[in-house]
């Protein structure tokens, strides 16, 4: 937890991604090949050179898709993704804005344009496509993880509360699971890592979780977080004040 990481998911519809093995890798398959291919086969087929990480072989093959059906938002979006991580961020915005311009529904995609938005520093930009997403699906922790994270990193705190908050409502490891489908985020200051620990700590108390709650504090302490004796000012700990764990993290103040 040292570096401590603000997670920004991708969203990525990767079903049948299992049956791909570690050891399956695909060949070089010439345009030709690919053009004598169903959508269906070409998207399987960008699915399996996307789990084996080479990049430019799942863009031609989704790019061969979207020739044969250019209305797929489905395929889009993975080929936004795939761009993504090939580092292609300008081709990845494009492939997420006709994703949502073929379906102005796609939260997903509205999802990922908000990542893009966000690694570029955009952040209001970033929080609009994220609230965008909220809206159609307010059920997906993910969601709002993300748009939390907008809002830290705008400083508007407690609106970054509460939706990390609901997150948790809606998973409670929605801010500690690693997902396999997105990318991090990296909070630039330790400070700033050392303030998102205390926020999460001070949702977790409130919540009732107190290991959740003494993990997040010693690592707000372990980054030098200024501002640890408000533990025992802010009412979110008040039902720890007395708990001998605290203490052992946040000596507690003087009596007068």
């Amino acid at each position: 937890m040292r570096h401590l990481m603000l997670r920004l998911l991708l969203v990525a519809v990767v079903v049948g991604f299992a049956e791909y093995g570690a050891g399956a890798t695909e060949p070089q398959v010439a345009q030709s090949s690919m053009n004598a291919m169903t959508v269906s086969q070409l998207e399987k087929a960008g699915d399996a050179a996307r789990f084996q990480k080479d990049y430019e072989l799942a863009i031609q093959y989704f790019a061969t898709a979207l020739r044969k059906d250019p209305r797929n938002a489905l395929i889009y979006n993975k080929m936004g993704l795939a761009k993504l991580k090939n580092n292609d961020s300008t081709g990845a915005r494009e492939a997420f804005q006709k994703a949502v311009k073929i379906n102005s529904k796609y939260t997903d995609a509205l999802n990922n344009l908000g990542a893009v938005d966000y690694m570029q520093s955009n952040f209001k930009s970033a929080a609009k496509q994220f609230k965008r997403a909220v809206a159609l699906d307010e059920t997906r922790a993910t969601f709002h993880v993300n748009l939390g994270a907008a809002w830290f990193a705008q400083k508007k705190m407690e609106r970054a509360v509460a939706e990390y908050a609901r997150a948790l409502e809606l998973d409670p490891e929605a801010l500690s699971t690693p997902s396999k489908t997105g990318v991090a985020a990296q909070i630039a200051s330790p400070e700033e890592r050392a303030k998102y620990s205390y926020i999460l700590a001070k949702i977790h108390a409130k919540r009732g979780d107190a290991e959740q709650c003494f993990r997040c504090l010693r690592v707000a302490k372990d980054e030098g977080y200024r501002d640890l004796g408000n533990v025992y000012k802010d009412e979110e700990f008040s039902s720890l004040w007395k708990d001998p764990r605290l203490a052992e993290i946040v000596p507690p103040p003087a009596p007068k």
